[in-house]
């Protein structure tokens, strides 16, 4: 009779043993029940929900900065086109004006050569009134042309010879480098329009790569959403998991891509 009771609580033991067991077992699967699943794909829809809301903010800030730049590019370009033909004409016209100052000197210089000092003085007094009125400080500077010295009444004639002696009064002073100063303010101008358009053109990819984002951003919710729909565990996991990694995706490529450089809360 004990032997009988012996083995009956031998083999009680033994099933509470097993279901035990099975407890602990079913409590370290109980992580992703169907509860948990719920929880978690809740929490991912907010999560995804406003970093879709954010991708579609920042991204329409890009858009805004880029249709603003273009704008700004144009109405620089239109500047410094406009200061480009002013440079023209203000270019055409010193050179005629030297084309006139040449055409004084080589008066001199031939009256100098067969000793006519009264056609001398005369093209002096010439070339002394029309540099005057018209001669720029830059081109003055170039053939080295003295304003004050050559027309302060001190053996003026004589000084005008001498400096028709120096090469650099007789010879042109339009070379390359003279001319590009004259572009230079508009140079810079159409510089920085191109400078402008070049962000809004950065504007644009980057707002295109936000909708890019916005899309996988999507893609996440939608599996999110579905979730629900699927009554087995397991193919409710492969979704959430799908979904899991569409929005790390979307997250990883949406930090590669910079912040606009203005608008909104960037200032």
């Amino acid at each position: 009779m004990e032997e009988e009771k012996k083995e009956v609580s031998e083999v009680k033991e033994t099933k509470d043993a097993k279901e035990a067991k099975k407890g602990k077992s079913e409590g370290k699967k109980s992580f992703l029940n169907e509860n948990s699943l719920e929880i978690i794909t809740v929490i991912l829809l907010g999560i995804t929900a406003l970093l879709t809301a954010w991708a579609s903010y920042v991204g329409s800030i890009h858009g805004g900065n880029q249709a603003t730049n273009y704008a700004t590019s144009n109405n620089i370009s239109s500047d410094g086109n406009s200061l480009y033909n002013s440079a023209v004409q203000t270019l055409s016209q010193d050179m005629s004006i030297w084309n006139t100052i040449a055409s004084y000197e080589v008066e001199i210089l031939y009256a100098d050569s067969v000793k006519d000092n009264a056609a001398i003085e005369a093209n002096v007094w010439k070339l002394q009134w029309f540099c005057e009125d018209n001669i720029t400080d830059d081109m003055a500077a170039a053939i080295g042309y003295d304003s004050e010295k050559f027309n302060d009444g001190n053996n003026d004639t004589q000084d005008i010879l001498n400096w028709l002696k120096d090469d650099k009064a007789i010879t042109s002073p339009f070379t390359q480098e003279f001319i590009d100063k004259y572009f230079e303010e508009a140079n810079a101008k159409l510089a920085e329009a191109d400078k402008v358009i070049e962000q809004g053109k950065e504007d644009n990819a980057n707002g295109d790569k936000f909708s890019l984002v916005t899309v996988l951003y999507s893609v996440a919710l939608f599996m999110l959403g579905i979730v629900g729909v699927f009554k087995n565990t397991t193919n409710k996991k492969l979704v959430l998991a799908v979904s899991v990694v569409c929005l790390i995706i979307a997250v990883v490529f949406m930090v590669t891509i910079p912040l606009p450089t203005s608008g909104g809360i960037f200032g």
